[in-house]
């Protein structure tokens, strides 16, 4: 018998938390049939002695819904071994939606997201309404990695409640919460994974009202969420109001009763955004406290982090930590072959040093941490902007305008403005009630990069660090996710699965710095962080990345809820 794909003599760590063991795992058309020692031979055969083999990864937290439309590889996410993401977090979709509405929704995105709305409009087709709509275009669009996504407050409450849904004390009317209800079910029973919602008051419209939905009432989202309980299937998913005046204590209790609420109500599980801060440094251990007291009493609530801080990339291809400057302003907006060119005239250089030498002050910028290698985030331990100037006798802006010539314009400072302590995300990595997510992929494109967080996760946490076992840290990117999101088939590597696999050299897995280009609709720019080490990655059987290149196939199918 002729198998379509067999990956021989690998060290597989399956996704199941199972030690890893030598084994073949092979392929035909898009699942596995068997993985062990495989007598068979097959059209392709991937020689994997010394790789590590493991299932394809899935990342619950994204917002890849404008992006998919123009890049169907989901970079930098696919770069990094992920072959299954969730779109619509927090709230934020584009769908349900009248034509009339899409550059509300769109302009929406940008002001949350940071995404260009020009973007948005003319990247996607737009050739839906309801929701089901949407999956229907999404099943058309080529696709590299699976992709599958929730319904969002936001646009349920604009379709049904228009401009009145932006209003803080506006209460849907019985009509408007049933067309809620009507939409949402379509979604839902079209395959949406579940419904989004966001509470958090960062979330805000371009004119600087929050956006629908951060003020519903508990009923409100009971009312939503019954449809999911109703069908039992789909998730509630939130980005929590957590944030605001006084202290955290109260509302975070708040919060987590409408969720153990909204959970025993329906039977569905909950997730939210769960970070650290040193301003408010007790708050996810209190979440973690009342997480574990509500699941012990029948709820299920997942909260959700990160492996590393999320925090602001500054670069001389993006923005700098000087920019109020209107000298380093002119820099950064001009050609980016001259930029570096520029710095090394001593007169320019002179006047950038001269404007920038008495603000920031070093305590605003005290946690702006330098790299010229490996961004990897070990803001505990690295050197500070502030202390690296002082350590050289010089100002910030004269030891920042070395540092540029020095890497080339390649150096990156890091700002964690969340996740800002590796001691705080340890202890949360320790709690089994935590799941992966919050890289935020496709989302924050010019300021933020988290989507390389499985391999940053792999490598520091598993491999320098260890602190997590292999076999755990891949069970946490894998069948954590793909468990709480109910994609069956996903998220181990055993007879029956989709075919979705990583081969990763392990010694060799690292992270080069992160780029700036320009390949957006409209030329607009991002941050794109690439990977070496991963062989290769399979999805639904099909090769589609070989030592960081794309091979051309277009795999990817839409996720549907099943549980």
């Amino acid at each position: 018998m002729a198998h379509d794909l067999i990956i021989r003599g690998g060290t597989v760590v399956d996704g199941t938390g199972s030690p890893a063991r030598t084994a073949d795992v092979a392929i035909d058309g898009d699942t596995v049939v068997e993985v062990g020692r495989v007598r068979d031979r097959a059209r392709r055969e991937i020689n994997a002695d010394g790789l590590v083999v493991t299932p394809g990864f899935v990342d619950i937290h994204t917002h890849y819904d404008a992006q998919i439309g123009w890049d169907p590889l989901a970079t930098s996410s696919s770069y990094h071994g992920v072959t299954s993401i969730v779109m619509g977090n927090c709230g934020m979709t584009f769908a349900p939606c009248r034509p009339e509405d899409r550059n509300y929704l769109a302009s929406a995105m940008e002001s949350v997201e940071d995404i260009p709305a020009a973007a948005i409009i003319d990247g996607l087709p737009w050739d839906w309404q309801t929701y089901g709509d949407y999956l229907a275009t999404l099943d058309r669009l080529p696709k590299g990695v699976h992709v599958g996504g929730m319904v969002g407050h936001g646009a349920l409450r604009w379709w049904a409640m228009g401009e009145r849904s932006l209003d803080p004390d506006a209460t849907p009317t019985p009509a408007e919460l049933d067309e809620m209800r009507r939409l949402l079910a379509e979604g839902i029973d079209a395959g949406a994974l579940g419904f989004s919602t966001s509470r958090t008051l960062r979330h805000k419209v371009p004119d600087g009202r929050h956006v629908p939905g951060t003020f519903a009432s508990p009923d409100e989202l009971y009312d939503l969420a019954a449809i999911l309980g109703e069908r039992g299937v789909g998730v509630i998913e939130c980005a929590p109001r957590f944030d605001g005046e006084g202290p955290s204590e109260p509302r975070a209790r708040a919060e987590l009763a409408w969720m153990e609420e909204v959970s025993l109500r329906t039977g569905r599980p909950v997730t939210f955004n769960l970070t650290h801060t040193f301003e408010n440094p007790e708050h996810h251990r209190l979440a973690i406290e009342l997480v574990t007291a509500a699941n012990d009493r029948g709820a299920t609530i997942r909260p959700q982090t990160t492996t590393r801080g999320i925090g602001v990339l500054f670069s001389l291809a993006s923005a700098t930590p000087f920019d109020r400057h209107p000298s380093w302003r002119a820099l950064r907006e001009a050609p980016a072959a001259e930029r570096v060119a520029r710095l090394k005239d001593p007169s320019v250089r002179a006047a950038l040093i001269a404007e920038a030498a008495d603000a920031p002050t070093p305590s605003e910028l005290e946690r702006f941490f330098v790299t010229d290698g490996d961004p990897a985030c070990r803001f505990d331990c690295a050197l500070s902007l502030p202390d690296a100037a002082a350590a050289a006798g010089v100002s910030m802006a004269e030891w920042y305008a070395d540092f540029l010539i020095r890497t080339d314009g390649a150096g990156i400072v890091y700002w964690p403005i969340l996740n800002q302590s590796l001691d705080a995300i340890g202890e949360m990595l320790r709690s089994d009630v935590i799941v992966l997510g919050l890289a935020d992929g496709g989302a924050h494109v010019g300021q933020i990069l988290d989507a390389s967080q499985p391999t940053w996760f792999l490598t520091y946490w598993v491999r320098e660090r260890g602190e997590v076992s292999l076999e755990r840290a891949v069970q946490r990117l894998t069948a954590d996710g793909a468990e709480l999101f109910g994609l069956e088939g996903r998220g181990t590597l055993s007879p029956g699965a989709v075919a979705d696999v990583n081969l990763i050299e392990w010694d060799r897995l690292r992270l080069p710095l992160p780029t700036f280009e320009h390949d957006l609709p409209h030329g607009a720019g991002r941050f794109v962080q690439r990977s070496d080490g991963y062989e290769a990655t399979v999805v639904a059987g099909e090769v589609l990345m070989e030592r960081g290149a794309h091979t051309g196939a277009l795999p990817g199918r839409v996720l549907r809820s099943t549980r």
